[in-house]
This record gives C-alpha cells, structure tokens and sequence, in this order.
C-alpha cells in the first residue's frame, strides 16, 4: 500500500488556492514531496475560470457587486463559482500509477474514490461514462450545466466536477464538491446578452446540476465530506494517506505565484 501526503488548508483567496495546487504539484512531481491529495474551500467566494476562457465571460461589474474575486484556473474548463463546498486537489508525478495512461484512464481511476465519498454520505450517485460534447458544440460558460466523462451525477444531474492539466512536472487534477446554496449564483457572474438568456442559463443550470444538501435533504458539514473522501481514497485506490503541512519551500512558492501569476491581471486576462 503506497503512502500520501494529506493535506488540509484553512479557507483562502481564489489566487492563494491556486498558487498551492501549483507549488505542490512542483515538489510532488520532482520528487521532492510525497503524491499529495488536499482538500479546501474558498474566502470570499471565487470565481475560476478554465485555463483557456475567455475573460470577456466575465461581469467584472457584477463581482464588484457581490464581493466575488476571480482566478484563472491551470487547469482546462468552464466557469465555476467557488462558495459553500469542498475542493479537492490531487498532486502526483505522471508515473504513480492511479495516474498514468491516458487522461480519461487516470481521471477514472480518482472517480471511484469520489463516487465511493459521495455514496458514503448517502447519496444515489452514479458515474457517467459518455463522451462530453465538445465545447464547440456547447459553448455555455459554466462548467456545471455539463458532465464530463466519469463525472459524478445523481439522477443525471452533475455533483461532483473535475479538471486535470498534465505538466513535465507531474498531474494535477482538482474538482468541487457543491454542498449547498443556489448553484444559479453563478449566472450572476457571467456576461450574457440580455436578462432572459441569463434567467434561461440559470434555469438549465439547476435542471443540470445539484448539490449535497439538494439531494439528501440535509446540510452535510465540510468536515464530515473530508472524512469521507479520505476513507475512499485509501480504501478505493489503495493508499495510507498521512496527514502533514505544506513545507516552507511550498508556502515560499506559493507566494511567489500569487504574485507572479494568480494575482496578476496579465495572467487572469490573458484569453
């Protein structure tokens, strides 16, 4: 059974979140820390998008409004509106096993262990193995009006979303667990060309997706969603996860990407 790091973060800026996902996959991937799941939460609420989104999907003047920031992700994507959930990163060299072959292999491999947290909790969820339609095909800008390929679903609804960027480093992937609150917030946060279509997208969006208190009925505390996770990840992929802090080398490069890049308007405007 191999071992991981585990590591647990107090709730951050969307940029400091981002920065650390970076900063441990740079030491995980060469080596110089253990394969690293982490699991934390947003403050204030954040707006990510893809590596690859267009800013101009983007109401700056409507995150003024509510007090949102905004970061781009190193991962691919849509939009995601960070607030009441539960975050999780995976960190690893591209050669640990529950990470190689093809993206899809390794991004099914980590699904079983998040399908088997969810049931866990008591929740009816299932895997969904389809092809997505390409975003060609959906140009919507939030990432949770559509499943991806072995994304977790209850009743055809989205729960749990995931990206994954595959660097020399090593793979990262990281994803949201929604526990509670209006998902349709999001729309609140995005450019549309006019009220009715942002009324429409938020209509689809809960047709679409849920939440954990949605389904169950019940509000199910952050903590207790970790708890899970870490039981079905060492029981689905075989693992001793071993609980530790981020190393001052860590910290020290997270800081300087804060800087350098997920604070930095070149880098969250850069599409």
């Amino acid at each position: 059974m191999d071992t991981w790091r585990l590591i647990l973060t107090p709730p951050a800026r969307g940029a400091w979140n981002m920065a650390v996902d970076e900063a441990i996959l740079e030491h995980a991937g060469r080596g110089l820390r253990l394969p690293t799941l982490r699991f934390y939460s947003w403050d204030p609420p954040c707006l990510s998008l893809g590596h690859a989104q267009p800013f101009a999907d983007v109401d700056t003047a409507a995150l003024l409004v509510h007090g949102w920031e905004v970061v781009r992700r190193p991962t691919g994507g849509r939009a995601i509106l960070h607030t009441d959930e539960l975050t999780y990163s995976v960190c690893a060299p591209a050669d640990e096993p529950r990470l190689t072959g093809s993206l899809l292999d390794s991004y099914n491999r980590l699904a079983k262990a998040l399908l088997a947290a969810v049931q866990d909790i008591g929740l009816p969820v299932e895997m969904k193995e389809d092809r997505v339609e390409s975003r060609s095909l959906n140009p919507n800008p939030v990432c949770f009006e559509v499943p991806s390929t072995y994304e977790i679903t209850v009743n055809g609804k989205k729960l749990i979303g995931s990206a994954q960027a595959r660097r020399k480093e090593g793979v990262l992937q990281h994803g949201t667990l929604p526990l509670t609150g209006d998902l349709r917030r999001i729309t609140q946060a995005l450019v549309f060309p006019d009220e009715d279509s942002r009324q429409a997208a938020a209509d689809r969006l809960l047709a679409r997706a849920t939440t954990v208190e949605s389904v169950i009925g019940r509000a199910i505390p952050w903590e207790t969603a970790a708890q899970a996770l870490v039981w079905a990840f060492e029981v689905a992929l075989e693992l001793n996860l071993e609980a530790e802090e981020l190393s001052p080398s860590e910290l020290a490069r997270a800081e300087e990407l804060v800087r350098q890049k997920y604070a930095n308007p070149e880098w969250t405007k850069r599409v």
